[in-house]
């Protein structure tokens, strides 16, 4: 053996387990599977698809209301909110009926309650999916314009049979009103990063939301 050789570097075992576990970690995040696929948060944000996920205790206690406002057998649309769908899945109630609607095809991982979403094209929905034939919609467009919230506005009255949860920033306060008859709730959504925006929920229904934050 040549002098090169016994140079050579090598990892120490505590560098290589750390590695194995940072690379385990990193698939996780882009291919999720097993008992902590449905973990808020377990897919990272895309922020190139202004995707900001909201914590943890906001993401459950919209799952929580929307569970609440739906009602027994109820059916959920998350629309564009893939984290309060992953905190109604960790609740694990059987009784509910819950789609994730979003544009970014690594939610695909849920299998059929996933439908591909794009706000351009609100009502390019597959056939499955009727008028009026979710009990509550959740919705937070993934930007703060006009624009979008009028096209997702689409999407939601074309899903829901009466119950809107809206969340989005406080400067669409009135549009928000306006093309969904929605207002806002006292409780205040809380995201992992802080954002520039300030942002707030809306509901066009008696909301668990307006009882304090």
């Amino acid at each position: 053996m040549s002098d090169s050789e016994d140079d050579t570097p090598r990892l120490s075992a505590y560098t290589l387990a750390a590695l194995q576990e940072f690379f385990a970690e990193q698939k996780q995040h882009t291919d999720p599977s097993g008992d902590g696929k449905y973990n808020v948060g377990i897919i990272e944000e895309n922020w190139q698809l202004s995707q900001f996920w909201y914590s943890r205790e906001t993401a459950l206690r919209l799952a929580q209301e929307a569970v609440t406002a739906a009602g027994d057998s109820g059916r959920i649309a998350c629309v564009s909110a893939p984290s309060v769908y992953q905190a109604l899945r960790e609740l694990h109630r059987d009784d509910i009926s819950v789609s994730i609607f979003e544009y970014d095809r690594r939610f695909a991982v849920y299998g059929e309650e996933f439908v591909f979403y794009d706000y351009n094209n609100p009502l390019d929905l597959p056939d499955n999916i009727t008028a009026q034939s979710f009990d509550i919609v959740i919705a937070d467009p993934p930007y703060l314009s006009e624009e979008c919230l009028r096209k997702t506005s689409e999407t939601i009255k074309y899903l829901t049979r009466g119950k809107i949860l809206l969340c989005t920033g406080a400067v669409m306060e009135a549009s928000a009103a306006q093309l969904l008859g929605v207002k806002m709730c006292a409780f205040l959504p809380k995201h992992t990063r802080n954002l520039a925006n300030e942002f707030r929920c809306y509901v066009n229904y008696n909301s668990g939301l307006d009882c304090g934050t």
